[in-house]
């Protein structure tokens, strides 16, 4: 494929950089859609942890981050049985809740996915591995003082995007001890646990934007996962993400 000479400039320095000791690491899509795909759960739910069992075992393949990033977002409505998620957020309810709203949806529920934007209920690799289209090339850098930028070259023209910049924790293990799943140990992966939303300017026929990463002190393996949509509008144009060192 023969990339404009913008991108082939811009992405010199598209390199992750977490400290000084780490080496240099390109998180950078194709130019073929990424596809991004959204876990709605909570560890107040019953139904929830043979799904998120699945979730995790996309750690395992081979396409992960090449054509799909997951990101599962705890989400609070389930609290109120007596089990605060530690790992829910209002924001992520809302999320949702803006998702059920777009598939003209009258209610939200657990575990729910979402596959670039649009309920999704197949819980197939094949699916998200399967080739999606042009939509531009995404690539996202982390320096050595974690400041993070993104940059997106659409392959179709649009007024203005939005960047999404997630961290993400692996193998996060919570005893509850209340609620559906009083007893029970569960392990969660590619848990959400930061979301910032930034708007893009344009710099010539691309988009870009800025933030710092947010890094937890109790996720000992992260992953940033970046997304970028039309402003205002949920679903992903574009995606990328990978492992953080930490």
């Amino acid at each position: 494929m023969n990339l404009p000479a913008f991108v082939l400039a811009a992405t010199t320095w598209l390199v992750l950089a977490v400290d000084s000791a780490c080496a240099d690491t390109t998180f950078q899509s194709t130019a073929d859609r990424t596809h991004l795909l959204e876990l709605y759960t909570s560890e107040g739910c019953s139904s929830c942890p043979p799904a998120e069992k699945w979730f995790s075992q996309l750690q395992q393949s081979a396409q992960l981050w090449k054509s799909f990033v997951p990101v599962a977002f705890h989400v609070d409505y389930w609290d109120g049985l007596g089990w605060p998620d530690r790992f829910a957020s209002k924001a992520h309810t809302a999320r949702q809740r803006a998702l059920a709203a777009a598939w003209r949806s009258g209610s939200v529920y657990t575990p729910g996915f979402a596959l670039d934007g649009a309920e999704w209920r197949a819980r197939s690799v094949a699916e998200i591995s399967a080739p999606g289209g042009k939509t531009g090339i995404l690539g996202a850098t982390v320096d050595a003082g974690k400041n993070v930028t993104v940059i997106f070259h659409p392959t179709a023209s649009a007024p203005s995007f939005e960047a999404h910049v997630a961290v993400l924790g692996f193998g996060l293990s919570v005893q509850v001890k209340a609620g559906e799943n009083n007893g029970r140990e569960l392990l969660h992966d590619f848990v959400v646990l930061s979301h910032e939303v930034k708007p893009m300017h344009r710099e010539g026929a691309a988009f870009a934007a800025a933030t710092k990463l947010k890094t937890p002190a109790d996720a000992r393996k992260i992953a940033l996962a970046v997304w970028v949509s039309e402003t205002g509008k949920l679903e992903p144009v574009q995606a990328v993400g990978g492992l953080l060192a930490h």
